[in-house]
């Protein structure tokens, strides 16, 4: 398996505070009819539902009754309810809206039972109040994504307010009729920030209007903003870290700001940890959230400046506290330990009970059917049935009729199948009662020939390890099974001794995901081919080969300093089929290479039968047939001779000469010449998934991706021909039947057999008994499990890990959805105080995307349609020349009018990539045109948004040097970055006196060698053919000046490269300090494929030992970028770099 590192800030996390995150509802319209509806996003939910008109009244008439009986169905929840979040106390001090299992509630500021507000299916949250305590604006993705909605404090009168495909967050009230709502859309024209999810503008919408369009109310991003008299307190963001993170001191971590009436922006912070969530008091002062004395606390200040005093107004311990807001009496509330509290000025902390009456409304156990989604599968010996994993379990399907039989049925994780040689026996692992281990199960009656159709099975715990134990594998004659223990050592446990012994150390592999080490018995079970590092090959590994008896023996078969694994016994045991990236294309990135497949013969007599051509086979063929009938007709003279007399003696003779021959053609590998018997098999290299050889040597099947899908290959290597058999079957793995020939497709889309050149799709039916929370509970402890294995520290940073445990745990029954679910994940992960962890949710639901034509409006335009102020380049409008100008206006979308109050989405939602019709209206000339045009999605947006900001430094910086320094960005640490930054660094720009390398907002990857490498040439030749100057030598470095630009929001390898170009003296960094954040994680995704969680496992230290985590870079030149910069469009950090760089060729 390729190893891929990632040393970067995931993409898909929320952009925003607590304040800006969403919980998620569940079906009490449903519940209370005594009806289930499909599970969202499941690919087969979809039910089709006929019924009699007089059946219909019949329900209509239970759903009545239903309804009307529902406080006697509903009940309290029992003790106190607990993870109670997004709490806000309404301006008059009276109640208090909240969340809970995803939907939103209110409660008396005194306590008492709670009003639930909503009760849709979806994820509702952020509840904001109106400034009257009449209404409360929240978000929900009940259409798919994050809108903003309204709702009055009855529950009456709810109504959507936003309509776009991106994330919208309900953040303030201007006044009783304007809400302001956050989202990235698009940044104002003259706006120099950094184009980036993170960076929110704020929008406004005018709620006399029935429906209004958003208009741009800031472009700077202000979170979690408090409003008092024109002057607004935030939160500000520089950089991305996980929102739950605790205790870090970093140059990341978020301040208070204020902006004034008349628009200057002022740091009112400085402490260098967390400072959020401010809300102005009554007299001019503010109330924040702080973790200056270790957890989060309340303090006041009693002015709105920097050098106010702070008075610490909590002082709770070890757990924080959160969502802060405040009355306009003055009564604070807060969130801490998952429940409401208040606290009135001079007062002490006040809990608010409260009670919920509420319908269990998760189900214990869901019936399912799953026909796909395979993880793992393993073939019988006799071709009849498959054994396979899906969400966790363990299922048997026959290969021909689709008989499916599940064999456990638990909220763990099961993973890891295989067959033993006599078919009645399967392997897999279980991670049971806080552990991996291995289980057999076998059939238990002697007259069940399969387990499809088996009554009686036995389950065994094969081992009882305190060491995570997994990846089981029956050895050929199926009296052992090996299995991978502590991650990386390979044992073998004896089925008939019970017992367990070592076969490869622990030490000679690093296991970065669950499941990245390969090993494969073989075929006479005397040896076991691994993956092999030795000592410090971490990122040249090899394949090695292991006596599987114990003894230690090890021969490292490739010893190569490529990436060389996923070996596997072929062609009988006399070769070994492998991948490597030693011929791949190189991708300049911790991504590796492209790989290919190669053969390595262990037998020196098939590598030269392997070598002859189809000529020399056939010749041979026909030479053997030849000497075969001889033998036949010698043979027939013979019988007519008298046979001798048989004796007991000459039978031992004759039986012990059968042994011997048997025991002579015995295969014994040979490790001579091995790099002389090695093959490459494919002649394109590719992202490898699989691959099998039929026995006989002539086929190799593999799957590759070349393009955009992974496909199903066909290389026949008699005829060195190669074909593509299907496209689009997806990365999984490929088995060889007991035939040798018969080849067994398996992955996240099913199960296939090939059969005739073409896949037969294998169907199955898993009856799955999904138990949400039991599920919940066990990813919990797997993820608290993980990290207390594969964290980066041992000492896991001196976090109490079992004290977290039991703080945390406690919530499960409170919660009902994956967003809470991940929320509480991330809180738990965010006690480690380090990079790189938290857990993601990706949606269940998908909006209709809206589509975008890319270009800035004029703000000041009030009529209907859209003037243009800008066109983006490379956007749909540049299609067309210059027939379409700034000053336009945009008419109508297939032909209806643009209304002035009419949000825009609404024309352009679902027409993403779609044939639209635009009307065009020129003010300059009267003239009116129609094109047609189609829209982008936003993401190609925000791509053009990054390339119009990169051209703006470019142009900078060629008119601020004369033409003399050059402009190059690096945004992620990958092969597109390096190869673009070589692209003009030795191409366009090679003439240049010296270069600016932008790593500004760099969010990681692994490219720092790389990129030392580019930038650390020394000049030592020159080509001058009969005096013409030619070129350079190296010829793939720069060799002039260069100095890198950094921010706060550089994360992971963006932190590691300009630490390791500083260390290197290279040149000089300028910028901001840098948060220590160089750590490879493993983005972990759960047994629920919705949910990923973070795992920090790999950090890098100096020479001395310090690890990089937490250890802040400071540039050699510290320069900010402030808001007013921004918002004018300057970049004085941009300006200081060609300053420097001037200097610097000035002296040359």
């Amino acid at each position: 398996m390729e190893k891929v590192l990632d040393f970067g800030a995931p993409l898909t996390g929320d952009f925003s505070f607590p304040e800006a995150l969403a919980c998620k509802g569940a079906f009490i319209a449903w519940g209370a009819v005594g009806l289930k509806p499909p599970h969202a996003g499941h690919p087969h939910a979809h039910t089709t539902l006929y019924t009699s008109v007089s059946t219909m009244k019949r329900i209509l008439t239970l759903a009545l009754a239903s309804a009307l009986a529902l406080p006697a169905l509903a009940h309290a929840e029992k003790g106190s309810p607990l993870w109670l979040r997004h709490q806000q106390i309404s301006p008059d001090g009276s109640q208090i809206a909240f969340c809970y299992k995803g939907d939103i509630y209110t409660v008396p500021t005194a306590g008492g039972q709670a009003l639930r507000l909503t009760s849709n299916a979806a994820y509702d949250g952020t509840p904001i109040w109106s400034p009257d305590s009449r209404s409360l604006a929240f978000s929900s993705d009940r259409e798919g994504s994050k809108d903003v909605y309204i709702v009055k404090a009855d529950g009456s009168g709810l109504r959507r307010l936003t309509y776009s495909s991106e994330k919208e967050v309900p953040v303030a009230f201007l006044d009783g009729s304007t809400l302001l709502f956050q989202s990235y859309v698009m940044p104002d024209v003259k706006d120099g920030m950094y184009p980036w999810d993170w960076f929110v503008q704020t929008y406004s919408l005018d709620l006399s209007k029935t429906i209004a369009r958003p208009k741009l109310y800031g472009a700077y991003p202000m979170l979690m903003p408090s409003l008092r008299g024109g002057e607004i307190l935030y939160t500000d963001v520089k950089g991305y870290e996980d929102i739950w993170r605790k205790h870090a001191v970093s140059p990341v971590t978020r301040d208070i700001w204020l902006r004034s009436k008349d628009g200057k922006h002022t740091k009112l912070t400085t402490f260098g940890g967390e400072d959020r969530n401010a809300v102005w008091d009554s007299k001019g002062g503010f109330y924040y959230l702080s973790e200056r004395e270790g957890s989060f606390n309340v303090y006041h200040r009693d002015a709105a400046t920097a050098a106010a005093a702070d008075k610490k107004i909590t002082s709770f311990t070890k757990d924080p506290v959160r969502f802060l807001s405040i009355a306009s009496n003055g009564t604070l509330c807060y969130g801490f330990d998952g429940e409401i509290y208040t606290q009135t000025p001079g007062g002490q902390p006040t809990k608010v009970n409260v009670s919920i009456v509420r319908d269990q409304e998760e189900s214990a156990i869901n019936p399912e059917t799953i026909r796909d989604g395979v993880s793992s599968f393993a073939v019988a010996p006799s071709n009849k049935e498959i054994a396979f994993i899906v969400h966790g379990d363990v299922f048997v399907t026959h290969t021909e009729y689709g008989t499916t039989k599940r064999l456990t049925s638990t909220p763990e994780e099961e993973r890891d199948v295989d067959f033993s040689h006599d078919g009645k026996k399967i392997v897999y692992a279980a991670e049971r009662n806080g552990g991996w281990n291995i289980y057999m199960a076998e059939l238990n009656r002697s007259d069940d020939p399969l387990f499809v159709y088996s009554r009686d099975i036995k389950e065994t715990q094969l081992t009882k390890n305190k060491e995570a134990s997994f990846q089981p594998l029956f050895s050929p004659d199926g009296t052992k099974v090996a299995y991978l223990r502590d991650r990386t050592g390979i044992y073998v446990h004896d089925l008939k001794s019970d017992r367990d012994y070592k076969v490869l150390d622990k030490k000679f592999n690093y296991s970065y995901s669950d499941g990245d080490i390969s090993y494969r018995w073989s075929p006479d079970g005397k040896w076991i081919l691994a993956d092999y590092i030795g000592h410090g090959g971490w990122q040249h590994p090899d394949c090695a080969m292991v006596k599987a008896d114990g003894s230690g023996e090890i021969v490292n078969l490739t010893e190569s300093g490529y990436s060389e694994g996923s070996g596997k016994f072929v062609m009988k045991g006399k070769a070994v089929l492998f991948s490597s990236d030693r011929a791949g294309y190189r991708s300049h990135g911790s991504w590796g290479a492209e790989r290919d497949y190669y053969l390595m013969f262990l037998d020196r007599q098939a590598y030269e039968d392997f070598k002859l051509s189809k000529e020399d086979k056939e010749l041979r063929k026909e030479l053997a047939d030849l000497t075969t009938k001889d033998k036949k007709t010698d043979e027939k003279k013979d019988t007519k001779k008298p046979a001798k007399k048989s004796t007991k003696k000459s039978a031992k003779t004759d039986a012990k000469d059968d042994k011997d021959t048997k025991e002579s053609k015995g295969f014994t590998p040979d490790f001579t010449d091995l790099d002389h018997r090695t093959v490459r098999l494919t002649r394109a290299s590719g992202s490898l998934s699989d691959a099998v050889i039929t026995d006989d040597g002539k086929k190799l099947y593999y799957i590759a991706k070349y393009e955009n899908s992974y496909d199903l290959w066909e290389r026949d290597l008699e005829e060195q021909s190669t074909k593509l058999l299907s496209a689009g079957v997806g990365g999984g793995h490929l088995m060889l039947g007991q035939d040798g020939k018969t080849v067994y497709v398996g992955t996240s889309s099913g199960l296939n057999k090939l059969d005739g050149g073409h896949l037969k799709p294998i169907s199955f039916a898993a009856e799955f008994e999904h138990r949400p929370a039991a599920e919940r509970e066990y990813i919990f402890d797997h993820a608290w499990q993980q990290v207390k294995e594969k964290f980066y520290d041992v000492n896991l940073h001196g976090v109490d890990w079992d004290y977290y445990r039991k703080t945390y745990r406690k919530f499960l029954p409170h919660i009902d959805n994956d967003e809470d679910f991940a929320e509480m994940l991330s809180e738990l992960l965010g006690e480690l105080n380090a990079s790189h962890t938290g857990a993601r949710v990706h949606s269940k639901r998908w909006a209709k995307q809206t589509g975008y034509l890319g270009a800035f409006y004029d703000q000041k335009h009030t009529g209907n349609g859209l003037k243009i102020e800008e066109i983006l380049a490379g956007g749909p409008l540049t299609h067309f020349g210059d027939k379409i100008k700034a000053g336009m206006i945009i008419e109508k979308i297939d032909g209806e009018v643009i209304d002035a109050d009419r949000p825009v989405e609404l024309y352009l939602n679902g027409k993403v990539g779609k044939r639209v019709s635009i009307t065009f209206h020129d003010p300059k000339t009267g003239k009116r045109f129609e094109e047609f045009i189609r829209p982008i999605g936003q993401p190609t947006q925000k791509d053009l948004f990054h390339r119009r900001w990169v051209q703006q430094r470019k142009d900078m910086v060629e008119k601020l040097s004369g033409g003399r320094i050059a402009y190059v960005i690096v945004p992620s640490m990958n092969t597109y970055s390096y190869r673009n930054a070589y692209k003009e660094l030795l191409g366009k720009y090679r003439n240049y006196d010296a270069v600016i390398v932008d790593t500004r907002y760099n969010g990681g990857g692994w490219l720092h060698e790389d990129l030392v490498f580019l930038l650390s040439g020394k000049l030592y030749s020159r080509f001058t053919p009969r005096g013409q100057y030619i070129g350079d030598d190296p010829i793939m470095q720069w060799t002039k000046p260069s100095c890198v630009l950094v921010s706060e929001g550089n994360y992971s390898n963006g932190h590691g490269f300009p630490w390791v170009y500083k260390t290197l003296g290279l040149g000089k960094v300028i910028g901001t300090p840098v948060a220590g954040t160089m750590t490879a994680v493993w983005w972990e995704t759960q047994i629920n494929p919705y949910l990923v969680f973070g795992i920090p496992e790999v950090t890098c230290a100096d020479v001395n030992g310090v690890a990089m985590e937490n250890q802040t870079l400071q540039p050699d030149i510290e320069v900010y970028n402030t808001p007013a910069d921004y918002l004018s469009g300057r970049d004085v950090q941009l300006e200081r770099a060609v300053q420097e760089m001037m200097k610097t060729i000035k002296k040359k």
